[in-house]
């Protein structure tokens, strides 16, 4: 196990972050400076950039607005303001600004966005590795038009691979490191249409495809309902057709998880579905958090001498906000944060690079002039001295006070009402949304990219999605 070098960053939160340039250009001089904000590595980031190993993280949906209102939330949570919180990575001292944009779509989707970091090409909203010639729902398109795979190319290269979610692990993201297909919905079946031109849904991928972890949720995908799942064949197991050919082992809970040997690959599904939001957690839950799950993908990716590549997905952040529910998506990223400090404090920073990034944003806004320190999820109440009352929440113009938080679209529209209602609040709130729809939508503004180890100075300025991948292979190979 590497020597445990927590970086300077991370205990002293307070430090800025190095300011991101206006260019595009990521293979840059060091500044003056910067090398004071981290320990351990400095000389990897002076030279060659290269790292033994690369951990990405992506908080699906995590827009900016989110990791604002998860800093404030946090230390609310310990009793702060809040304002002056730093989450874990954005101490990071790298920091780029993200377009996120699909070939076909201004608003993207996980699955362009996750194609486009894990194979270097920006492709059509809805499909999985494979290039935007390709039409969705196409077996023959998809065949024709492969996309290289980030997973497929860290094998060959002998390099240990580890792929982790809070979603099912044939969802979009954690999909996106092994599987091609022409549907991001093919995870358990492909249509008897498109089957014949030899195309395969995404979990049979997953068992057929070369890793040493995966951990997430989505069982159903993966079983016949002779063992209470949905795949066509009801006598499927491909946990046990898995653990045939490869020796490893399956875990479904977290005490097995723990028990399995760290020398031979593991495969978790610890769910039917996604995992277990943190708010609804009971505490004698049997499925591992993600801070749990990352801990263990870095103790057994580690032992591969010349390396690995780790993707970690915060996979219910998005879901949350889908919902409209401001307060499970905090409680996500809150979580998302430590499992990214439990990474860096368990990582030798001169060999490790760690990328903290979204796929997207949402339609989520921080608004109302709000006094310092308010519940962010809260009504709005002033700044003393800044109008009648001290303590009582603001009035909008219908008579009705607001929450600092909120949608520009969702479940929780109130356009149509009589009469806009007094808003939810607390942790299991439904923030109001203006225009009403039955799933809140992604948005379409850049998201952030925060780096930190060798070749992390690749990260800055304003660049596409798809230069990710290229900062991933450009330290890693």
């Amino acid at each position: 196990m590497p020597t445990i070098r927590p970086l300077i960053a991370l205990a002293a939160a307070a430090l800025p972050l190095a300011a991101c340039s206006t260019t595009n250009n990521y293979n840059y001089a060091e500044e003056p400076g910067r090398d004071a904000l981290v320990t351990g590595g400095e000389d990897a980031l002076r030279q060659s950039g290269k790292a033994k190993n690369v951990i990405l993280f992506i908080g699906d949906g995590m827009g900016i607005s989110t990791i604002t209102a998860a800093r404030i939330y946090e230390g609310q949570k310990r009793g702060e303001s809040g304002e002056e919180n730093t989450l874990s990575f954005e101490a990071f001292p790298n920091v780029a600004l993200v377009k996120t944009y699909n070939t076909n779509a201004q608003v993207p989707d996980s699955a362009g966005t996750a194609t486009a970091m894990h194979s270097g090409k920006k492709t059509r909203i809805g499909v999985l590795g494979i290039g935007p010639e390709a039409q969705r729902g196409s077996c023959r398109d998809a065949l024709a038009h492969p996309l290289p795979l980030l997973g497929e190319e860290v094998k060959e290269r002998g390099l240990a691979l580890g792929i982790v979610s809070t979603a099912r692990i044939t969802h979009a993201t954690p999909a996106s490191v092994y599987a091609r297909s022409a549907d991001r919905d093919w995870e358990g079946n492909v249509p008897e249409a498109e089957a014949q031109h030899g195309c395969k849904d995404i979990a049979t991928q997953l068992i057929e495809a070369d890793w040493d972890v995966a951990l997430g949720g989505g069982t159903a995908v993966f079983f016949g309902g002779d063992r209470g799942g949905r795949r066509p064949d009801s006598a499927a197991d491909l946990p046990a057709e898995w653990a045939a050919r490869t020796g490893g082992t399956v875990v479904r809970d977290a005490a097995g998880l723990t028990a399995a040997p760290v020398d031979k690959p593991v495969l978790g599904i610890f769910s039917p579905s996604h995992m277990t939001y943190v708010v609804d957690r009971a505490e004698d839950s049997s499925e591992p958090t993600l801070t749990g799950m990352t801990a263990q993908a870095i103790e057994r990716l580690e032992r591969d001498p010349d390396g690995f590549y780790l993707m970690v997905e915060s996979g219910r952040i998005d879901h949350a906000h889908h919902a409209g529910k401001a307060g499970y998506a905090l409680e996500e990223t809150v979580e998302f944060a430590r499992a990214i400090r439990y990474a860096v404090e368990n990582t030798d920073p001169a060999e490790t690079l760690i990328l903290v990034t979204a796929d997207h944003s949402h339609v989520f806004t921080i608004a109302g002039y709000p006094r310092r320190g308010n519940d962010i999820l809260g009504l709005v109440v002033p700044p003393a001295g800044e109008s009648g009352s001290d303590e009582e929440p603001i009035i909008a113009g219908d008579g009705t006070p607001y929450t600092t938080l909120g949608y520009a679209n969702g479940p929780g529209a109130i356009a149509g009402l009589a009469e806009r209602p007094v808003p939810e609040t607390g942790i299991e709130a439904q923030q109001q949304a203006t225009v009403p729809l039955g799933s809140e939508t992604h948005a379409g503004e850049d998201v952030a990219l925060y780096a930190t180890g060798p070749g992390a100075n690749r990260a800055r300025g304003v660049i596409e999605q798809n230069v990710i991948y290229e900062i991933i292979r450009e330290a890693l190979f």
